[in-house]
Formats: structure tokens, sequence, C-alpha cells
């Protein structure tokens, strides 16, 4: 049996009946196009965290309260199962610039914060990130200034109402991201002056880092966001280098023991660095991506149902051309394969179709998420267009053998009665 002849027997008997043949194809172009964008989109939300954090630093720890984890700054918080709660204080940030006890510690940034925080000048009304943090802050997250300066450690000991806000509070504000040093600002209904407006970063997967205002941590605590004795929510830890992170982060966990009178294993304080934000982002993108794939998926079954359905039809129908066909020598393995290549051209044609309708999908999200001011570009993969490919070979196959045995297995003199 020639294969030529075969395609084109598949092909005159599905352009036969377009119209069926393409209602078949629907259910496998809707599933291979839902998979391919929900992939596309995970991966892009992936790379765009990945990015947001990997930009904060390769030498940069993060000291939370609790045995869990939260991820503060960047517009956006990251919470990990966080439990034994014991707040860190200024004295705790203080230790830990201990050159004997750490000497692998560079510097370090106490950071206080709140969200939904309300700012208002020039008639109008907005809301932001507040942050209260001491001058290192700016060096370690590398903010760097369009416009004016940040503020000194004078003005920080003075707890001045001094600010530096981001370049889309500014524009929600005043219009305008110019020529905006020494205007005033009320932040939660305090006076601030602003001696700088910050270079702008972009939006990313985990928040905008332009709507915020960066004031003196101890102007926050006295006027802004309260905090009782000197409490705050996170210690940024700048190692020596990105190979000192390792040793930083045990010594760190050793002064943060001994100050906080618990024993190795019952630590009521989380260390993350970098590459573990970056993994725990990426893991829980991960597995949300599946299960959105998973459930897209489904839709690839039931196209596949509809194929085996179609297929059954067909062989009811071609029951006379079918005992024909063995009357005059075709083998039953010649009428399996027939039908067999039936069923793979019908999947295998919606899985194209459908790779290019959910790269579609994943462009038109890309666009309406940039449009949005998000960082998010869906990106397609190699890997998922070969996966959705293979998977609706697999469906065109395993839901195309019965109808194929079926007709294999016809007698040729009771097929040729047939009406």
């Amino acid at each position: 049996m020639k294969i030529k002849r075969v395609l084109l027997g598949t092909l005159a008997v599905l352009t036969g009946n377009k119209l069926r043949s393409g209602l078949t194809i629907l259910g496998i172009v809707i599933g291979v196009a839902a998979v391919i964008a929900m992939l596309s989109v995970g991966q892009g939300a992936q790379d765009s965290i990945t990015s947001a954090i990997s930009s904060i630093g390769t030498n940069l720890l993060f000291v939370s309260s609790g045995s869990g984890a939260r991820f503060a700054g960047g517009g956006g918080s990251v919470t990990v199962q966080v439990r034994n709660i014991r707040a860190l204080t200024l004295a705790d940030a203080q230790a830990l610039l201990d050159p004997f006890q750490a000497p692998a510690i560079q510097a370090v940034a106490p950071i206080i914060q709140a969200g939904n925080i309300t700012a208002a000048a020039n008639g109008q009304t907005t809301t932001t990130t507040v942050y209260g943090v001491t001058t290192n802050y700016f060096s370690m997250r590398d903010e760097q200034v369009a416009e004016g300066a940040v503020f000194s450690d004078q003005e920080l000991n003075l707890h001045s109402r001094v600010v530096d806000i981001g370049p889309d509070l500014a524009t929600t504000l005043f219009g305008r991201t110019t020529n905006l040093t020494g205007q005033t600002i009320r932040i939660n209904s305090q006076t601030f002056t602003i001696i700088g407006v910050l270079q702008s970063k972009g939006g990313s997967a985990l928040g905008s880092s332009d709507n915020q205002a960066i004031i003196p941590i101890t102007t926050a605590r006295d006027r802004v966001i309260q905090r009782k004795a000197n409490f705050v929510d996170m210690i940024y830890v700048q190692a020596t280098s990105a190979k000192s992170v390792t040793d930083a982060s045990a010594q760190i966990s050793n002064i943060m023991r001994s100050r906080h009178h618990v024993a190795v294993g019952a630590e009521d304080f989380s260390i993350f660095n970098q590459q573990d934000l970056a993994n725990t982002a990426s893991s829980i993108i991960g597995v949300l991506t599946i299960f959105l794939g998973g459930i897209a998926a489904i839709s690839l079954l039931v196209g596949g149902i509809g194929i085996m359905n179609i297929m059954l039809v067909s062989v009811t129908e071609r029951t006379r051309e079918i005992g024909l066909r063995k009357a005059v020598g075709a083998r039953n393995r010649d009428i399996m394969i027939q039908f067999l290549i039936e069923s793979l051209f019908l999947s295998l044609l919606g899985g194209i179709m459908g790779i290019l309708l959910g790269w579609l999908i994943a462009l038109l999200i890309g666009q309406i998420a940039s449009a949005s001011g998000t960082s998010l570009t869906p990106a397609v993969s190699l890997n998922a267009v070969l996966l959705a490919t293979l998977f609706s070979a697999a469906v065109g196959l395993f839901f195309g053998i019965y109808p194929a045995r079926r007709a294999a297995r016809l007698e040729p003199v009771e097929a040729l009665r047939s009406e």
C-alpha cells in the first residue's frame, strides 16, 4: 500500500465534507490554543518575576520575622507560611553590622512599609506604597534619581519631612516628573517636601516600583507608618560579594539566634537571598501554569472524542467501500492504516491551527499587559509547541484506533450487502 495513495485518499475523504471536517478539528484547535496560551503566559510571568528579583542584586539577603518567608519591595510582596512571629528591631539591624561577628556583611538597611497610603498634592489624591528606610537603602536597591537627590543622614537623624517619589506617583499628582523639587505633598495628612524624583524602573509581576514614596525611617515611624518601639518589617543585608552570600547568611543566623535566644531549628526569623526568592516565585508560577495547562488540555480530550465519533460515522457511511476494497485484495492492515491516517491528519491539522491561534492569543495578552503597564511578555517556547503537537497527534491516534479496528474487522461479504 503506497503512502502517496493513502494520503491522496485521505485528502479526498476529508475535503469531500469540509464542514464536518472543520467542526471535528475545532475541539483540537481550541484545546491546543488554550494549552499554548496558558504555558506562554506562565513562562512570561516566570521570566518577569525572575528578572525583577534578579535586578535587586545577587549579593542581597532579606531578613524577615517569622520562620516562613516574606519578600517586600518593588511595589509588591510574596508571602510563604509565616509562624513563630517575633518582630525585628533596629537593634537587630545594628547588631548585624558588627565587623567581628559578621565580616561578610557590608551594609544593612532596615525598612518599614505600608501600602494603600493616601497621597495628595496639586488637587489630586491617590494611594501609594510608602517605605521608611535608611540612606543605605538607595544604594542597595540601586535607586537613582532623575531629578533632585535622595535624603541625607542628617535629614534622617533630624526626622525631616522629606520624600523621594516614584515617577508614576509624580505623574498622577502633578502631571509631570520634572521641576518638582521643592514642591509639597501630603502623605497621610502629613506635609512632606519633595527633594527628588526617582528614575523609572517599570512594572513587573511583583508590582510597580514607580508608584512609591520613600521617606526617612525615623519620620515614617513617628508620623506615617507608626510602629511600636523600634520594630521594623524587614532588614536588607548586603554581603561583601556574591561569593560571600552563604557566609553572610550563616553569620546573620548566628547573630539573630543569639539576640532572640532561640536554638537551631526553632528560629523566629527567615533569611532569603535573591536565588531563594526566584526559586520560590518560579515554583509557585510553575504549579499554577501546570494547573491551568491541565485544565486547558481537557478540551483536547473532548476534541479527541469528537474525532472518534466522526470516524465511527465515517466507518458506517463507507461500509460498502471497505467491503469493495477488501474484495479486491486490501488487507485488514491497509484498512486500519487508512482510517488511522485520517484520524491523525485531523488531529495534526487541528494542532497546527491551534498553535497559531495560541500564539495570537499570547501576543494579544502581551499587548493588553503592556497597555496596562504590566511587564509581562508571554513566551511561546519550542517545548510548548512540541508538547502540544505530540499531544494532539497522540489524541488522534488514541481515539482513531477503535474506529480503524472496527473498519478493518468488517467482513467483505457483509460489507458489500450493506445499503
